[in-house]
């Protein structure tokens, strides 16, 4: 694996030396996209806006417009805005991971510490463990500032990027209708819960889409007719939910 980042933990008056590793792979099949006239593969190009030509990668830079004119900015310039956030990921506290929603969560990454921070990345994983915590910091990457979790996990540190409280958008927006559900209709749902409440195994969960999609292609190469069954979803009443309820708990006994 190549190292996305490169930098240190600040933890307390330590500074624990790490290269970040992407932690996470995508398990989607890798399809083209294609002219459906002549099959052909569309490229996509970076043009000027004006003159519509291509612009070569190492002519491109980024800029921001103040008072109607751009201001470039160089690498130089992001690492300058805020120097320590772009080379220490600083720890600032410490919280049980379960405190944390899920809807903060975004993406993981490994931490591997280079050879003179073996010692302090072991000291700093060993507690972790032992406190079952999570450290809380922030950093910079891709120039970005992100919030961040640090956690052990099968003997590395996992670093989670979660997302700030501004960018969850408020469910306020959503318009969810109000309905009085039945005393026994709950005992029945909460039933049905406990039925089926086990040990979390993610191993069981495959991605079976792609393995299937993949049959299809295999079937479309060699010329066979595809047939598309149809998935009709039926809206039943309300009134209809115990015996839903009855017959869920009959099929997951």
């Amino acid at each position: 694996m190549k190292s996305i980042w490169t930098g240190a933990i600040g933890f307390g008056l330590v500074n624990i030396p790490v290269k970040m590793f992407g932690a996470s792979q995508s398990s989607d099949l890798d399809l083209d996209m294609l002219d459906k006239h002549d099959l052909s593969n569309i490229h996509f190009k970076r043009v000027n806006a004006e003159t519509g030509k291509e612009v070569k990668w190492e002519d491109i830079v980024k800029g921001h417009k103040v008072n109607g004119e751009y201001v470039v900015l160089t690498d130089e310039d992001f690492e300058h805005a805020s120097p320590k956030k772009s080379k220490i990921i600083e720890i600032s506290s410490f919280v049980k991971v379960e405190e944390i929603d899920s809807i903060y969560f975004e993406t993981p990454y490994y931490l591997q510490p280079d050879k003179a921070g073996a010692k302090a990345y072991t000291l700093f994983k060993e507690a972790l463990e032992k406190s079952k915590k999570a450290g809380v910091g922030n950093f910079v990457l891709r120039n970005k500032e992100h919030v961040c979790i640090l956690k052990s996990h099968d003997n590395v540190i996992v670093l989670n990027t979660i997302r700030f409280a501004e960018e969850i958008r408020s469910p306020k927006e959503l318009e969810i209708p109000q309905a009085k559900v039945k005393a026994d209709e709950l005992k029945m749902a909460n039933s049905l819960i406990d039925q089926l409440t086990g040990k979390f195994d993610l191993k069981k969960f495959k991605d079976t889409y792609a393995q299937d999609l993949m049959k299809v292609i295999e079937a479309k190469a060699k010329g066979k007719k595809i047939s598309h069954p149809k998935l009709t979803v039926t809206h039943r009443k309300n009134n209809d939910l115990m015996s839903q309820l009855k017959a869920s708990l009959k099929k997951a006994s």
